[in-house]
């Protein structure tokens, strides 16, 4: 069943602020003690006072599923414990990861959040769920911060306890706009899903921005065995301008592969068109799959959130896949779930470290972050800080902090920088006919 887009606020949900949230806590767990005539004692899964002690967080992502799957966000974050670990943990204390399969489903989204609250974790960190709406309500209800999810849902730049550390489809989709605006007619193939629902707005919104018109909008089943039929209407509806070269843009996760095995057959029957897609939907691994330099997506244009898997600026998380993952396949360190995965572990250590000797639990996480933390990334990301609205509270994103993208091209079958540096997307999605 195809679900349809609900319209949303732009103001952050009716939850108590954390400040609010932590005097009634207080009084209740005061009133608690003294009924009890006992002392109280830490929480189970937080830290007290003292040095020693263990920090749980979780990580999820779907994984052996027909659809999306990120194994390597799990596997990255149990290396990136066993790494910190080895050091002597953050402020010597042991950080332990546990892992949950949200398998692309409602259901187990929900199941993932619900044992996130019971075992209390401080923090889910670096993770990637479709289903916001569904884990969400649980994370609200503990009281749990989400450091740097994938960015895949609207949730994550509107729920007062989430912590991007990109800018998701918005970011990207805007600044492929922006990057195609010199194109013919431009067709987005994108899966039929409330997700999907929210993308065609967006790379909208950058070609606006360049004098384009609209994109040719284009569903298809996100978990489909071919798309033969979505191929040949989009390079029908590509092909109508004998001047400009038409743009078609497959934006199907991990599905981008099996479409472009439907067009590469049928563009033999059409004149040359060029593609582009989002940092996420392909990757290094897919380029040299789909045939290098003689595969389609040869001179592509493609939007991601970070500098390029070769740029000096990954050492740092390279050096924790040699030291603690080398041969686990899992772990691809040109994947954009492994690399957010990395960014926020380093997001959630910089918070842990500000709270020097203190306690350490999901309250003075999300204090720590609430009360202006900046925190620097080694120049993968501008300094990120979360304010309680940010400049794209207007068009329904007021947590998305950092509207940065990178544009890549692929030359020689290899992804490289296509521009120096980075792409505010900030003022093109403020501009953006979006209504969430």
């Amino acid at each position: 069943m195809t679900g349809r887009r609900r319209t949303r606020s732009t103001f952050l949900p009716g939850l108590l602020t954390r400040h609010a949230r932590k005097g009634v806590l207080s009084a209740g767990a005061a009133v608690a003690c003294a009924s009890l005539l006992a002392g109280c004692g830490a929480v189970p899964g937080t830290t007290g006072d003292a040095g020693d002690g263990t920090i749980t967080v979780m990580t999820w992502a779907p994984q052996s599923t027909k659809a999306t799957n990120k194994p390597g966000m799990p596997a990255f974050a149990h290396a990136y414990a066993r790494w910190i670990n080895a050091k002597g943990g953050i402020n010597g204390r042991k950080l332990n990861v546990l892992t949950c399969n949200d398998h692309n489903d409602s259901v187990a989204a929900a199941k993932c959040a619900r044992r996130a609250a019971k075992e209390n974790v401080v923090a889910v960190v670096g993770s990637y769920s479709q289903y916001a709406d569904s884990f969400f309500p649980s994370l609200e209800g503990a009281g749990i911060p989400y450091i740097g999810g994938y960015g895949a849902t609207n949730a994550e730049f509107t729920s007062p306890l989430s912590y991007p550390v990109n800018g998701g489809q918005p970011a990207l989709l805007a600044g492929l706009g922006s990057a195609l605006a010199e194109c013919g007619p431009v067709a987005l193939i994108r899966p039929d899903t409330i997700a999907g629902d929210q993308l065609p707005p967006l790379l909208d919104s950058g070609l606006k921005a360049g004098g384009h018109r609209a994109s040719n909008d284009q569903r298809a089943a996100e978990d489909a065995t071919e798309y033969d039929g979505q191929a040949a209407r989009a390079l029908r509806t590509t092909s109508t301008d004998r001047v400009d070269q038409g743009c078609v843009v497959p934006a199907l996760g991990d599905r981008n592969g099996t479409f472009m095995d439907s067009f590469r057959r049928a563009r033999e029957d059409y004149p040359e068109v060029r593609t582009a897609t989002v940092l996420g939907s392909v990757d290094q691994t897919v380029i040299d799959a789909t045939g290098g330099a003689s595969g389609p997506y040869e001179g592509s244009y493609i939007t991601g959130w970070y500098p390029v898997a070769s740029d000096p600026r990954w050492e740092g998380m390279k050096r924790v896949i040699r030291e603690q993952a080398f041969g686990d396949n899992r772990i691809d360190p040109a994947d954009a779930g492994v690399q957010t995965t990395w960014i926020a572990y380093t997001v959630f250590r910089q918070v842990v470290e500000s709270l020097g000797d203190g306690e350490v639990s999901a309250d003075t996480v999300t204090g720590a972050l609430d009360d202006g933390l900046k925190v620097t990334t080694g120049g993968l990301t501008p300094t990120l800080q979360w304010q309680f609205q940010d400049k794209l509270a207007a068009v329904g994103f007021p947590r998305l902090v950092n509207a940065n993208v990178t544009l890549q091209v692929v030359r020689e079958g290899r992804l490289v920088s296509a521009r120096k540096g980075f792409v505010d997307t900030t003022r093109t999605l403020e501009n953006a006919d979006v209504n969430y």
